[in-house]
């Protein structure tokens, strides 16, 4: 069965839930976003369902999957990395998608 991700997804991945025991327990760094390509691209880890997404960030599959983190309760946390992302690396336009995200009602509880 052929997979979506790459192997340095899927290895990330799995190196995130190593020492979990099968329950959710996040604790520490954990980055929802991997910056790709001068922010045109990122990989958006999932903690709902294990995957790891490589996205557009100016795509509709992106703000669905932002949609679905924010929804379950990781809005805050996504946000501040957005945040750190705009202020780190001001070049590459992570303002303007915290805004697109905005304007799309992600973060709206």
């Amino acid at each position: 069965m052929a997979s979506n991700t790459s192997k340095t997804a899927r290895a990330s991945v799995r190196a995130g839930q190593a020492g979990q025991g099968g329950a959710l327990s996040v604790l520490g760094e954990f980055k929802y976003l991997i910056p790709l390509n001068g922010g045109k691209y990122a990989y958006v880890r999932n903690l709902l369902n294990g995957r790891t997404s490589h996205l557009r960030t100016d795509s509709e599959a992106f703000v669905e999957e932002i949609r679905a983190l924010a929804s379950a309760g990781h809005a805050i946390k996504i946000r501040a990395e957005l945040n750190s992302l705009a202020a780190t690396h001001p070049a590459d336009g992570w303002d303007t998608t915290e805004k697109r995200l905005v304007e799309a009602g992600v973060f709206q509880a």
